[in-house]
């Protein structure tokens, strides 16, 4: 059985499972999932023994547990330094650890108000100004990466690291209420969405049936926030 072990939520609702998950795929390393259905009794029963916030996802490495998704992201990258997280340039690394922190902490409006489902599909949506103000910014982070550190690869830094695992989630947001970027930013989600990694993660959420009624909104919602 592998050391490492990481402990997730719902494939098709958990944004934080998701940046977990992709931080150790990324590592190459072989690695035991460990799924919990959200929101369920089952759930709250299991995770007080796995994670000390009783939040997805958390790491198991040996004597090491991990229990935050940038943290996560960081450890991996200890564990696993031959494979790109970071970019080694100065100016290129302040922006990519900038904006992966600022994801972290940050966009409230947009993640409150369109939680991640990937199986979902909602179009011609109105946003609410917060709403509106946080994709703004995101596809402007997004423009700027790839303009002034992307040239050369498909993502954010080039190759696919820890920012992309940090805004992969985002990503499928925009696609589940068809939310509109500009062009270069278009092209980017098709990048994140045809990466090995996240194809494996969508597919696997077609076969799930676990529904997280708080993550579903109406079906002739009009307005997101």
């Amino acid at each position: 059985m592998p050391d490492l072990k990481i402990i997730i939520g719902t494939k098709n609702y958990s944004s934080w499972s998701l940046r977990g998950w992709l931080a150790v795929r990324h590592t190459g390393l072989p690695f035991e999932e460990i799924k919990l259905a959200l929101d369920t009794p089952d759930f709250y029963k299991q995770i007080e023994a796995l994670s000390p916030t009783r939040c997805v996802p958390a790491l198991h490495h040996g004597e090491a547990r991990v229990w935050d998704s940038l943290a996560l992201i960081d450890y991996c990258a200890r564990i696993a330094p031959e494979k790109f997280w970071w970019p080694e340039d100065n100016a290129a690394f302040a922006n990519a650890r900038s904006i992966a922190a600022e994801m972290h902490s940050g966009f409230l409006a947009l993640r409150g108000a369109a939680p991640m489902n990937m199986r979902g599909r909602w179009t011609d949506m109105a946003l609410s100004e917060g709403v509106q103000k946080n994709v703004d910014r995101i596809d402007a982070i997004w423009q700027e990466a790839r303009a002034r550190f992307g040239m050369d690869g498909d993502f954010l830094f080039g190759e696919f690291g820890a920012a992309d695992m940090m805004y992969a989630p985002v990503v499928s947001r925009f696609q589940t209420y068809d939310i509109k970027v500009s062009d270069t930013s278009k092209a980017y989600m098709d990048a994140v969405h045809a990466h090995p990694y996240m194809a494996e993660w969508i597919e696997e959420t077609k076969t799930e049936t676990h529904i997280v009624p708080v993550d579903e909104i109406p079906a002739d919602a009009k307005t997101l926030g």
